[in-house]
């Protein structure tokens, strides 16, 4: 048994490890401030009773450094998350999720704990655009689509050559190219837990989330994941809304293989000081998404595919997960279609608000949207 501290840990990716921590007999402490974007003001009734639960922030030092003295290991969950959003909230966004951590790295620095292992959620948006072949140039890592050429329609990316890539399985070695504010921060998370534990021989492991869905999502908050939007749009009878033609893809991991992932990188030693990815190794088009919702759903109507672009999106990015699977015997138990239908079946009693239309003009009035 440990005692295990999971920041984020009332929230969708968090409160799954919860629930799995506290199953196997580990003695759990909660600290999440209740982001009001993704609670509305509400405390989730599926906090389990027996984790303790503390209200408050990471950006709390000495709230923080409490919750810490008595830890063996750290699940750092949290974060703010929106990509399009951290573009016009930059310091909101900084300060979660890479001063949260600074404060996280100076306690294990400089105050008394006995922790043992630190965990932090990553992400694939570090990345920026995924790995791509060209059959003149082979594997290459091709920076973002210019704003020329989205205007132009033409979304698949081009190499150098002038050939069309083709996207392939994306390896933790590939160069990070950021994104977004976002983005930014989630590598600098990972970099500074990597760094920092290592210098004082604290293991650390940094799991880059692929795009993640599951029940307990916020069907309410319009910068969660590209599944719960879609859900929220048909649950009040709308068509979901897709940018460019829908043919960008993927890699959607079900949030049960995410926790899966955190408890065999908080047993082992075999991934200590590595970056792992955590997907389900299969390239999914948004479109599909949308598709399988929708009949899922039994409705009639099909997603708008409106053409317009944000910038700075990503055309492909799924997730080659040959070092998880080789270092810790990871292996995808839920597939994509018995995900989906259990995130309708937990949907379906959920409030719903579809603040979709609101969030995009939000984009567009800030100019990152054509």
């Amino acid at each position: 048994m440990a005692k295990v501290l999971v920041t984020g840990g009332a929230g969708f990716i968090g409160s799954f490890i919860v629930d799995e921590l506290v199953k196997e007999g580990n003695e759990v402490v909660i600290l999440d401030n209740l982001e009001p974007q993704v609670h509305q003001g509400n405390t989730p009734d599926y906090i389990n009773n027996s984790a303790k639960f503390v209200k408050g922030s990471v950006l709390d030092f000495e709230l923080f450094k409490k919750t810490v003295e008595d830890a063996d290991v750290i699940l750092h969950q949290a974060a703010m998350v929106g990509v399009g959003q951290s573009m016009y909230q930059v310091s909101r966004y900084s300060s979660a999720n890479v001063i949260g951590t600074a404060y996280l790295l100076d306690i294990l620095a400089n105050e008394k704990h006995n922790v043992k292992k630190v965990l932090v959620a990553a992400s694939m948006s570090s990345y920026g655009e995924g790995s791509y072949k060209c059959e003149s140039c082979g594997i290459v890592s091709p920076p973002l689509r210019t704003e020329e050429q989205m205007k132009s329609k033409k979304w698949e990316l081009i190499c150098s050559c002038g050939k069309q890539l083709v996207p392939i399985p994306t390896p933790e070695s590939k160069p990070l190219h950021p994104n977004s504010v976002y983005a930014i921060t989630k590598q600098n998370q990972e970099q500074m837990v990597l760094t920092v534990c290592q210098a004082y021989g604290i293991p650390a492991v940094a799991l880059r989330y692929f795009n993640v869905y599951g029940p307990r999502q916020s069907l309410s908050n319009p910068y969660t994941g590209v599944a719960a939007i879609f859900m929220s749009r048909i649950k009040n009878n709308n068509p979901p809304t897709i940018f460019e033609n829908g043919g960008q893809s993927r890699d959607f991991v079900s949030v049960h293989d995410i926790v899966q992932a955190n408890l065999l990188a908080m047993k082992s030693s075999a991934a200590d000081y590595e970056v792992l990815n955590v997907g389900s190794g299969a390239q999914t088009t948004i479109k599909n998404v949308a598709d399988t919702l929708i009949k899922l759903y039994g409705k009639e109507f099909v997603p708008q595919i409106t053409s317009s672009f944000r910038k700075g999106d990503v055309r492909h990015c799924f997730a080659d997960i040959s070092k998880i699977k080789k270092l810790l015997n990871f292996e995808p138990k839920v597939s994509f279609e018995q995900g989906m239908q259990e995130l309708i079946d937990w949907g379906s009693s959920q409030k719903s608000d579809d603040k979709v239309d609101q969030a995009t003009q939000e984009l567009r009035d800030k100019g990152l949207m054509e």
